[in-house]
């Protein structure tokens, strides 16, 4: 959606593809392809996640629910009438490129060409499914298929990652649940989502600290607010705070405290219902609920068009192909607190850009030669965890100011 009105912005015709029938994404629960579930809300404040054109309405929660967010998104783009550009309930099904420009085949059996291509559908809709040893009698699914609590009434339930959904889901499961465990390889930072009674997300800008001092004093700060993940079950980091996403949950560890939840180690085999951990302990459970991540999944398109290394595609700014002028991947980015006008900004830098290679300026000239070159540092100094997730991460200002730059620059 960021892509599409800096395209409308500028003038730049463009048609949408929408597999869905409306907007919203993942968002929207109705989508067969939402991965959110009924208790799902943002984990940053409304404040530094909407669109700075688009602010959300004052009743809005400052932590919105999936519901308050699909009748944002679908408020966003009736607005500025983006629906107009739109093509819903019509996938994607192949990307080719030919004679310098793409062929774009569709589930409506249409195949166009198109003089460029903006790649947008997202990061967290593929499962990962790890693979584990032995096999589990009882029932298995990926989070991705969660979506009431329903589903625990009366189970010995097993939730296998403490990321932001796996901790959601295990505070959910406890009130059904006969007995709620989470299984974890690392331990995590948990940040609380108030801090002296005003969402924390909102804080960090009050004082511009050096990164090594910034990690000093927040985690100093944050053990004071949550209290120690490691007293309640947690492993210890094994990574600075900030190094890799943090947990935004601390309901979690107030049921731990309780007594609600017990921390297991990494799964070492499954055994009909006996759940075997590497510390040679074992559990018998009825269900087990996979919140282990997503993956990029572009099946549309050859890996060769996206500069494919490792875990993910290696663009400039995570965007840019170092070759082509007319493919662009946006939404391949994460950074805590880069919120929906992160996304937007990158967007207005490709629009800018696409106009300047039309018009042919001087600054698109210089700008094509930048990202031919060598990828900038966009860590910020920070020493991310070399995770298949992380691969794509960023540090929020480092990136933001560059886009800023660049996109002042093409004018």
């Amino acid at each position: 959606m960021a892509g599409a009105r800096n395209l409308q912005r500028l003038n730049i015709p463009f048609v949408g593809f929408e597999a869905h029938s409306d907007f919203g994404g993942l968002w929207d629960i109705s989508n067969p392809r939402s991965t959110v579930y009924e208790s799902a809300h943002l984990i940053s404040s409304k404040t530094t996640t909407e669109f700075s054109e688009y602010p959300m309405k004052d009743e809005v929660a400052d932590y919105p629910s999936h519901r308050e967010l699909r009748e944002y998104f679908q408020g966003f783009g009736r607005h500025f009438g983006l629906d107009e550009y739109y093509r819903f309930n019509t996938a994607v099904t192949k990307v080719e490129r030919e004679g310098g420009e793409w062929l774009v085949s569709s589930s409506d059996g249409k195949s166009e060409l198109f003089k460029g291509v903006i790649i947008a559908n997202g990061t967290l809709s593929e499962p990962n499914i790890p693979e584990f040893k032995g096999s589990f009698s009882g029932e298995i699914f990926h989070s991705s298929r969660y979506k009431s609590a329903d589903i625990f009434a009366g189970k010995r339930v097993l939730v296998i990652g403490a990321g932001n959904s796996g901790c959601d889901i295990a505070v959910d499961a406890i009130h059904r649940a006969a007995k709620t465990s989470i299984s974890v390889r690392r331990g995590y930072h948990f940040v609380p989502k108030y801090v002296f009674g005003r969402p924390a997300d909102t804080m960090g800008g009050l004082i511009k600290l050096p990164r090594p001092l910034k990690q000093k004093i927040d985690g100093f700060l944050l053990k004071f607010f949550t209290g120690d993940p490691e007293k309640l079950g947690f492993p210890k980091p094994d990574h600075a705070l900030y190094e890799s996403h943090p947990i935004v949950n601390t309901l979690v560890l107030y049921h731990l405290g309780h007594g609600d939840i017990d921390v297991k180690a990494d799964i070492e085999r499954f055994d009909g219902h006996t759940v075997h951990f590497k510390d040679g302990s074992s559990e018998e459970y009825d269900l087990v609920v996979l919140a282990t991540g997503y993956k990029l999944h572009y099946p549309f398109i050859d890996k060769v068009h996206l500069c494919w290394e490792g875990p993910s595609p290696k663009l400039y700014l995570n965007c840019f192909h170092p070759d082509y002028d007319n493919l662009f991947v946006l939404g391949l980015i994460e950074a805590a607190g880069l919120g929906w006008q992160g996304r937007y900004e990158l967007a207005e830098l490709i629009a800018r850009y696409i106009k300047g290679i039309e018009n042919g300026t001087a600054e698109a000239k210089a700008f094509k030669k930048l990202k031919a070159g060598p990828l900038p540092d966009l860590s910020g100094g920070y020493k991310y965890l070399k995770l298949d997730r992380m691969s794509y991460y960023v540090h929020k200002d480092t990136y933001r100011n560059m886009v800023r730059k660049l996109a002042k620059r093409l004018g």
